[in-house]
């Protein structure tokens, strides 16, 4: 890829993460139990195609906030060490919570209470 086409990358990217996450959103609405206590939430989650989806959700979801927000500090940060710090506190900001998410739905799949 030539540094010309750089953008196409992330765009891309931008591009694949909506697309999932619109469908996630169909088939979440379609297949988790509504108005079910915490107990069938669980059980749904801990079968490997929810567990799966769900995983991948909030890993497009990360891809997409990184994508949009680097694109806005970029395009309106003009200081270069401020833009740096920034975008360093949302890429910390995105991972610990890609952490939670994947401990938290680990220990789903794992039976933990």
């Amino acid at each position: 890829m030539s540094r010309r086409a750089a953008g196409l990358r992330a765009w891309l990217l931008q591009r694949i993460s909506a697309v999932y996450l619109a469908l996630y959103f169909v088939y979440f609405l379609l297949a988790a139990p509504a108005g079910e206590g915490f107990d069938r939430w669980r059980a749904w989650l801990a079968e490997p195609l929810p567990w799966l989806a769900m995983v991948l959700f909030f890993a497009a979801l990360a891809a997409h906030a990184w994508v949009g927000m680097r694109d806005v500090l970029v395009d309106y940060v003009h200081h270069a060490g401020l833009r740096l710090l920034l975008l360093s506190l949302v890429g910390v900001v995105l991972l610990g919570s890609l952490a939670w998410a994947w401990a938290a739905l680990a220990g789903i799949q794992a039976g933990w209470p």
